[in-house]
């Protein structure tokens, strides 16, 4: 279907839903969260824009949870189970390596990581779970350390839950999922709050070779008041996961007709990982103007993953296949301090904080492997530690219409490794420190229109296993960015954000899964503009729209020969989300990222794509049904699409080509949710 059939049809589809519904909307507006509520030179305006989005088109999947940040993509290459590959401004940012991922204050990130550097796996959280979630593009941000040079991203679950919940869903594929959400403490117990959420995913996925993917999470948490001035909340959580997958397949095989769409050139790709996190968070009021809080948080993680990108390459025999394995301890915490201060025609917040983060690494390893059974040679077998300790202090100041946020962060890195294969004892180690400046200023000229200009220094840390090597030097390279944007209301019920964006990066990082090693690929320069657009012109009716351009190069190149690799040059995401007062709601998304450059010369192309899904439900007050529709039009898309050399094993001579993982077909889930 071209791209005018697709635009013709969504059309028929919304004038089936205004003429089917719009009857509906004669109940008041009140009962429904309303954009024209907010405020846009508050603080929390982000927050509360998200708010909007998540009432209005809620997550119904795990990769969701992501893709409702404006801007960012998101792409699977490994059977479900896998950390996506993430962009964010002009960022291709592997698994995590240029932006930084936390959830109820517990760091996502991991560093120095079997896989690459900053691997953000979100999938230990339940979608129905999320409250808020919080979200700052470039590096601006004192709260927020390594990691975050593209962006960052927060997560935040409930407190207390208005209902239990079961929901059950099936559907193409194999596909079942179930969710139970229970209050452990009667509704009329006073400031406390005590629930558990269990979620359970099993699909085998459209590929010829099952994918076996399931997973099963658990999260209980606790909260109360002890008192008028002392909160504590208690979070637990665990999930494991196991999968296959059918890895990125070579055009040329299905070309030739050796695979089709849906084949493997290696059928025992796949992995399995799991993740405990424990978190514990006080806050005490200490007057009117005073309060400090505290979040300690510990994780266990285990990773083991059997990838093969080049399969006969390097072994004409046995093949390629290589195992990555993760296995780890990480502690931490962090303290914040905030005091506020009345002057005669100003305000102040001052906020500080400082805290620390310790991997214990127990295992760190690469291998060739045959078929997951056979060790063939283990290529690197490592045991380290990784600390990171952190300060910072800001002060948010306003006077007048104007409101100026200087800020500086530093953070300080002792890494130690013990190599086992080349018998490096434990004590090699390694320091460095980064101090990051970042000052922000915003001018509310009136009501409806706010300007904006931010600036700040951010940074991304090297694998341990490099750092070692590089004796501790420039291993924290630095990024520079800055941000011109204006926020504007033309009117009541809609919200227009362009903003212009610079972001320089001192060292870009390439991680290199089968070398287990990180290569640096010089300084590299992005400018690009941002438009989001958000207009809700009925209390049912929501339309969203986010547009994204980036130009991204690397400095020390020739003239095309800069190109970076993987990086859209356009992206969009929207929809339009329609949500009647009589229990109807509808949703349809759209996604579109442009062809984008394979290689530094731009010689491969990765093709671009344009997909939409539909969420139809309807409910009452207990009960609710959902249908969700992937790939509405069944667009033959590549969701992840690599330039890499390989061997088949019928070549003589390797071949470099485009590798890529198929996008998902049409396909069909429905549910039944019931409250009580």
């Amino acid at each position: 279907m071209d791209f005018k059939s697709k635009f013709l049809a969504v059309g028929t589809i919304l004038l089936l839903f205004q003429n089917g519904f719009a009857q509906d909307v004669k109940k008041t507006e009140a009962d429904t969260i309303h954009l024209g509520k907010i405020i846009i030179n508050n603080a929390d305006f982000r927050k509360q824009v998200m708010q909007v989005d998540l009432k209005m088109a809620p997550v119904n999947s795990a990769q969701d949870i992501l893709r409702k940040v404006p801007g960012l993509f998101i792409a699977q290459h490994a059977g479900g189970g896998k950390a996506e590959q993430i962009f964010l401004r002009g960022f291709d940012n592997d698994h995590g390596t240029d932006i930084s991922v936390t959830a109820d204050g517990i760091p996502v990130n991991i560093v120095s990581h079997a896989h690459g550097q900053g691997y953000a796996d979100l999938h230990f959280l339940i979608p129905e779970t999320i409250k808020d979630i919080d979200f700052g593009k470039g590096a601006y941000y004192a709260e927020k350390g390594d990691f975050n040079t593209s962006g960052y991203v927060n997560f935040t679950t409930f407190d207390r839950l208005e209902n239990n919940l079961f929901k059950i869903e099936g559907g193409s594929f194999n596909t079942m999922r179930a969710v139970t959400m229970l209050n452990l403490l009667s509704r009329d117990a006073k400031d406390k709050n005590f629930y558990v959420a269990g979620e359970f995913n099993y699909s085998d996925g459209p590929f010829d070779i099952k994918q076996n993917f399931n997973r099963i999470n658990v999260l209980a948490k606790y909260n109360q008041w002890i008192d008028s001035k002392q909160y504590i909340s208690i979070l637990g959580s665990t999930f494991s996961s196991g999968w296959n997958a059918s890895g990125q397949i070579p055009e040329r095989a299905v070309a030739q007709g050796i695979i089709d769409r849906w084949g493997s050139i290696d059928p025992t790709e796949g992995g399995s990982t799991s993740r405990t996190n424990l978190a514990v968070n006080y806050r005490y009021l200490i007057n009117e103007n005073e309060e400090v809080s505290s979040n300690l948080f510990y994780s266990r993680y285990k990773f083991n993953l059997f990838s093969d990108f080049t399969f006969f390459l390097n072994d004409p025999v046995n093949g390629d296949e290589i195992e990555q394995t993760d296995n780890r301890s990480i502690y931490g915490f962090d303290n914040k301090y905030i005091h506020r201060y009345a002057l005669e025609n100003s305000k102040i917040t001052w906020t500080s904080g400082m805290g620390l983060r310790f991997d214990d690494i127990k295992d760190l390893q690469l291998s060739h492997v045959f078929q997951r059974d056979l060790l063939l040679n283990r290529l690197s077998d490592v045991a380290a530690t990784e600390i990171n300790m952190h300060a910072y202090t800001t002060m948010d100041w306003k006077i007048g219409q104007w409101t100026i946020n200087p800020a500086v962060r530093i953070d300080h890195f002792v890494f130690n490794l013990h190599d086992r294969l080349n018998s490096i004892p434990a004590g090699q180690d390694a320091s460095a420190t980064r101090v990051s400046p970042k000052l922000n200023i915003s001018y509310a000229q009136n009501s409806n229109l706010q300007w904006y200009l931010k600036s700040g220094m951010g940074f991304h840390s090297n694998d341990v296993r490099v750092v070692v090597q590089q004796q501790g030097k420039e291993i924290l390279p630095y990024s520079i960015g800055s941000d011109l944007g204006v926020i504007i209301r033309p009117t009541k019920n809609m919200i227009i954000q362009p903003a212009l964006w610079y972001i320089f990066l001192q060292q870009e990082f390439v991680y290199v899964g089968d070398e287990a090693v990180v290569e640096p690929s010089g300084k590299t320069r992005r400018l690009g503009a941002d438009l989001s657009l958000r207009y809700q012109p009925f209390s049912w009716l929501y339309i969203d729209s986010d547009i994204n351009y980036a130009h991204a190069r690397a400095i020390e190149q020739p003239r095309g020969e800069d190109y970076i690799p993987l990086v859209p040059a356009l992206t969009s995401t929207g929809g339009v989300a329609i949500k009647t007062p009589s229990g109807f709601s509808a949703n349809l998304r759209y996604r579109y990222m442009d062809s984008k450059p394979a290689t530094e010369d731009n010689s491969v192309t990765a093709r671009g794509y344009f997909v939409n899904d539909l969420v139809l439900a309807y409910g009452k007050k207990s009960w609710e049904v959902n249908l969700l529709v992937q790939n509405l039009f069944n667009t033959k898309w590549n969701e992840a699409q690599f330039e890499t050399e390989t061997r088949l094993k019928n070549e003589s001579n390797p071949v470099s080509d485009l590798c890529f993982t198929p996008g998902t077909p049409f396909a069909v889930k429905a549910g039944l949710s019931y409250k009580f």
